[in-house]
């Protein structure tokens, strides 16, 4: 009998030292690697090999990866894709979950949380579930939210959430049964570069509750995990965006705003 495939991962980065430490590190940890030095060996890479997730970096010649990102979604494709982005910048943050990256990492990073970003989104891929971070709507259950204008229904209701608790609300449901915590959350949502305290997850998420009408003590959509942060429970699938059987247009929606 063969031995089990290994998931292929391709990891694109000008940076030498980054690619000497970081490929070998992934394949002991059961990935079978393949490496490029800058976007567009990238791309001629993903035609080559057909990964099952690319881990890009942004700030490389030739083509950044954020450019590389957004061809791929031009041309419809749904590859997982990490990016790497760098300390304190926060709009590459943004930029990176916005134009469909299904997640990311701040440099420096350690490669042990590379590795469980990378199974955490295969496993949801392996299960039959879609990659989301290229999707321009969410559906779960009652909710649905439009990522491109930034606004959210609930029973086909428009309801509104103040700007971070759309962004909270967003990074939970494209990472489905995944434990993330309240350090993980304000990393992704509020930035390392801005100094909030870890209570400003609970109260973005008491607001998300109170929207949406998820008892805490029963919870459908947002569950507390004791001491370490939150997981979003119910099932995610792709949508256009827009409430059930609209276009998802734009205009003023209810995420809109300042930034809160």
């Amino acid at each position: 009998m063969p031995p089990p495939t290994r998931p292929r991962v391709l990891l694109v980065d000008d940076e030498s030292g980054i690619r000497d430490a970081l490929a070998p590190f992934l394949s002991r940890s059961g990935f079978e690697v393949y490496t490029a030095e800058d976007g567009g060996e990238g791309l001629a890479a993903i035609e080559r090999h057909s990964p099952a997730l690319v881990v890009l970096d942004v700030m490389m010649p030739v083509l950044d990866g954020r450019e590389v990102l957004r061809r791929l979604r031009r041309e419809g494709s749904q590859l997982p894709v990490i990016l790497l982005t760098q300390v304190g910048e926060s709009f590459e943050r943004a930029a990176a979950l916005e134009e469909g990256a299904d997640d990311y990492l701040n440099k420096p990073f350690d490669p042990q949380e590379l590795v469980a970003r990378i199974r955490a989104i295969l496993r949801r891929v392996n299960a039959g579930q879609p990659a989301l971070g290229g999707s321009a709507g969410l559906t779960a259950g009652a909710v649905r939210i439009d990522r491109v204008a930034r606004r959210v229904w609930l029973d086909d209701r428009e309801v509104t959430l103040t700007p971070r608790a759309f962004s909270l609300l967003d990074y939970l449901m494209t990472h489905p049964d995944e434990v993330l915590t309240r350090e993980r959350l304000l990393a992704a949502v509020w930035g390392f570069d801005q100094p909030v305290a870890s209570r400003a997850v609970d109260h973005r998420v008491a607001e998300l509750r109170k929207v949406l009408a998820d008892d805490s003590g029963t919870p459908i959509y947002v569950d507390t995990v004791q001491g370490v942060g939150y997981r979003f429970l119910h099932p995610v699938s792709r949508s256009s965006g827009g409430p059930s059987g609209a276009g998802g247009a734009g205009g003023a929606g209810g995420a809109s705003g300042t930034r809160a």
